[in-house]
């Protein structure tokens, strides 16, 4: 049985409620490497005309980044459920005002 409207806004609603918890968000890679030359710490990104780009990091900035990377890939499935759950109100809303005409 698919969920009621008020199920699916409440839901909405702790979802958008959510992102405000959610702490810093960054694009890119964070990673560690585990041997060779150099620092062993980086962060690449995409640069607005599409080119890699390439931080060397200290421990300390790893640590941070890291975690917003994480917070960015925790942004991207709530804002994914939250265009579904918009998508299921509106398809539902529509059929609703198309039956009373």
């Amino acid at each position: 049985m698919a969920p009621s409207l008020a199920h699916l806004d409440k839901e909405y609603r702790d979802l958008a409620l959510s992102l405000g918890k959610l702490g810093y968000v960054i694009q890119g890679s964070v990673f560690e490497r585990k041997a060779g030359a150099g620092s062993r710490y980086q962060w690449t990104w995409k640069s607005k005309n599409q080119k890699t780009q390439s931080l060397t990091l200290t421990e300390e900035q790893y640590r941070w980044l890291r975690q917003a990377a994480a917070n960015e890939q925790t942004l991207r499935r709530i804002l994914k459920k939250m265009r579904q759950i918009s998508e299921q109100i509106f398809v539902r809303a529509s059929r609703k005002n198309a039956k009373s005409k």
